[in-house]
């Protein structure tokens, strides 16, 4: 749980980042590396699944109908509120006993190390995506980006039963640790769209 919870706060980290980069003329933006979504809704669905899901999952809690449906980035200093929400998140995290256990998904229940861990990819791999169509870099250690690839090679067929991930993306062996995760989780490491 340690180390995990040390590979949370890094990614959580630099998804404050990221946000806190994003300008407020970048949210109307179309080109992302997410198919369908524009920039605004790509940020609202990272906002709410990364920073007040991984709350409410740690407290076994439901997410209220009023946050699924909110337009987080109406707010002029979302940025900044999702940055101490991430904070919340990750502090109700570091609790030991909240990693054991089974958390319900409702209807469906998963050991709450899994969910952990698929919340730590959601977020540097979205955080990715929100990066790249703005035009920054996400960037993690490599001891990190290591988790994440862990984390995705491991859930990456059942994702693909759903279309929760497209067709993995081949990439030269030079590729680093964090690209593989990214190909591995069907993304292209390359993809150069920016939001104007």
């Amino acid at each position: 749980m340690k180390n995990e919870h040390a590979h949370m706060t890094e990614v959580a980290a630099e998804a404050a980042r990221i946000a806190r980069s994003i300008g407020a003329e970048q949210l109307d933006a179309s080109n992302t590396p997410c198919g369908d979504w524009d920039v605004r809704g790509l940020v609202n669905h990272w906002v709410l699944y990364t920073s007040h899901g991984l709350e409410h999952r740690a407290l076994r809690k439901d997410l209220p109908e009023e946050l699924t449906t909110r337009d987080f980035t109406a707010d002029t200093d979302w940025a900044q509120r999702y940055a101490e929400q991430l904070d919340r998140a990750v502090a109700a995290w570091a609790d030991p006993a909240v990693w054991e256990g089974e958390i319900d998904l409702g209807g469906s229940a998963s050991p709450a190390s899994e969910i952990a861990a698929m919340l730590i990819a959601e977020t540097a791999l979205h955080g990715w995506d929100v990066a790249r169509a703005v035009g920054e870099e996400f960037r993690i250690s490599e001891e990190a980006a290591a988790h994440v690839l862990g984390i995705v090679d491991g859930m990456a067929a059942l994702y693909r039963q759903y279309d929760g991930f497209a067709d993995e993306v081949t990439v030269p062996a030079s590729a680093s640790v964090f690209e593989r995760a990214l190909a591995h989780s069907g993304r292209d490491p390359h993809w150069t769209g920016t939001a104007v």
